[in-house]
């Protein structure tokens, strides 16, 4: 290896941080384009919203199966596989004249590229990297991810605004294209296990384990019933999985997934961290940008710049926190940044009626994503950083399945969070305004299935002052439930971190 290219060169982090931004962007800039593809494709919304999971869901579901792929292929071999077909499944994707053309490119072919590509960044960061550049490089692999999602709205308004929905998967192409070119640049790294080494039982019992819990994670606001069924199902399948991975182990196998990892303190904690700082990101940046386009009616390229102060702050707390690691460790650095990022959301509790601007957000969306910046920046580090070089690959895979389940899950817990919060709001609503129906299930239903359909603030505009004063109490409701619950996910981070190893980072 080229030791000029591992200790000085950052080629190759620009390249795998490319990689991660595309491959989470394909999940966030869609969200405001929906009702241009659904005309364009001459298909309907449903068909749409499933490609999308699908995405999500192949991704989570190959996630391990990549992992030890790395160790078989190579990692940067296997890197390339998925940028290759990441670049056929985002052409597809751009010049897509059907539904099911889509489905193909986007969620299938694009799915299991991000698959092959996710675990091979952080593997790669980590086999090129050391020392303070290490935490640096993973620093900024992780918060390439945030800002996709973060800038995915505000990317995807302008595209679908100016141009077209296609220009965006065209984009991708143009990044996919510069990785390829640029590929000499990433070191290579030899393969230290064989074919016959691959666990095909393990990775079927994991794909079905994946897949079950990833599909009832995103049917939470659907259908509860075989939500949480899938959900259970999907765990008892994990559980067998784990059992069969130590007996393979044991047995002198090697196993897909080395369940001794987990015996790693940081590992299990900082994997923690990561699923739910995800979860309060991403459900976060769902639930306000549902409040500005359905209760303001802003449109999507405004609800991107109302955003855009998480994405500032998110940057720029993660860039500094590898050059403050000197000066406090990655427990002090994260728990600070959760203590912010609790501040964050108590500005934004109270932030949310009907005459709020999108400048009276804005303070509350920099400081959230201020701390949540400290912690993404260094929660990849921190959980890898007692990890032997050997099992770097198996331990990424851990990490980026935690990544994936925790963008998967943001969305679709707070969209139960506000269903609830708005239930809540309609309950204080008539307590107050109509005390005499306070025990009538069935105007409550009726007063839900109203403000449903009833819309943003234009429209509300032309109703009665009651109803006005009674919708204020259902946004302020459900927007509030949202924060309140993402302050005490937080909170969990925060105690997280205390329970961390107090390591700094040693050049290896």
């Amino acid at each position: 290896m080229n030791e000029t290219i591992k200790e000085h060169s950052w080629i190759p982090l620009i390249l795998v941080a490319c990689a991660s931004f595309i491959i989470t962007l394909d999940s966030t800039f869609m969200n405001v384009s929906i009702s241009q593809v659904v005309a364009d494709l001459n298909t309907d919304v449903s068909t749409i919203q499933l490609t999308m999971s699908f995405y999500t869901l192949i991704t989570a579901a190959f996630m391990l199966l990549s992992a030890k792929l790395q160790d078989i292929v190579g990692k940067k071999r296997l890197f390339i596989i998925g940028a290759v077909l990441y670049g056929i499944g985002t052409m597809t994707a751009a010049i897509s004249t059907s539904d099911t053309m889509l489905f193909i490119g986007w969620a299938v072919i694009e799915g299991i590229a991000g698959a092959l590509m996710t675990p091979a960044t952080v593997s790669i960061i980590s086999g090129t990297y050391s020392g303070e550049k290490r935490t640096f490089a993973l620093a900024i692999e992780s918060i390439m991810v945030a800002l996709s999602a973060a800038v995915g709205p505000i990317f995807g308004g302008i595209m679908t605004t100016f141009l077209s929905w296609r220009y965006g998967f065209a984009c991708e192409l143009i990044i996919v294209i510069f990785i390829l070119v640029m590929q000499n640049k990433i070191p290579d790294f030899v393969p230290t296990e064989s074919k016959s080494d691959l666990d095909i039982t393990g990775a079927i019992i994991s794909f079905i384990g994946l897949i079950l819990f990833v599909i009832g994670i995103l049917m939470l606001s659907e259908d509860a019933i075989i939500s949480v069924s899938a959900i259970i199902l999907g765990i008892i399948a994990l559980a067998i999985f784990a059992l069969f991975e130590i007996k393979r182990k044991r047995n002198g196998k090697v196993p897909l997934l080395d369940m001794d990892l987990f015996k790693d303190k940081n590992l299990r904690i900082g994997s923690s961290i990561i699923v739910l700082s995800y979860i309060v990101m991403g459900g976060g940046l769902f639930a306000v940008s549902l409040f500005l386009q359905s209760v303001l009616n802003l449109n999507a390229f405004d609800t991107g710049l109302t955003t855009l102060p998480l994405t500032f702050g998110l940057l720029i707390f993660a860039v500094a926190a590898p050059s403050l690691i000197g000066k406090l460790n990655h427990k002090t650095l994260m728990a600070v940044g959760s203590v912010i990022a609790i501040i964050g959301c108590l500005i934004l509790l109270y932030q949310f009626r009907l005459e709020t601007t999108m400048f009276d957000l804005m303070p509350g969306m920099f400081i959230l994503g201020s701390g949540l910046g400290f912690i993404m920046a260094l929660s990849t580090d921190i959980a890898l950083i007692n990890i032997p070089d050997e099992n770097q690959n198996n331990a990424s895979g851990i990490t980026t399945v935690s990544q994936t389940l925790g963008e998967s899950m943001g969305t679709a817990i707070i969209g139960v969070i506000l269903i609830l919060g708005v239930i809540g709001g309609i309950i204080d609503a008539v307590d107050i305004y109509a005390p005499q129906y306070s025990e009538n299930d069935h105007i409550h239903q009726d007063i839900y299935n109203y403000f449903q359909k009833m819309g943003n603030i234009d429209e509300l505009k032309s109703q009665e002052s009651i109803v006005i004063a009674a919708a204020d109490i259902i946004v302020q409701n459900a927007m509030g439930f949202v924060m309140i619950v993402t302050t005490i996910l937080m909170g969990v981070v925060f105690a997280l971190t205390l329970r961390l190893d107090d390591t700094r980072i040693k050049i290896r």
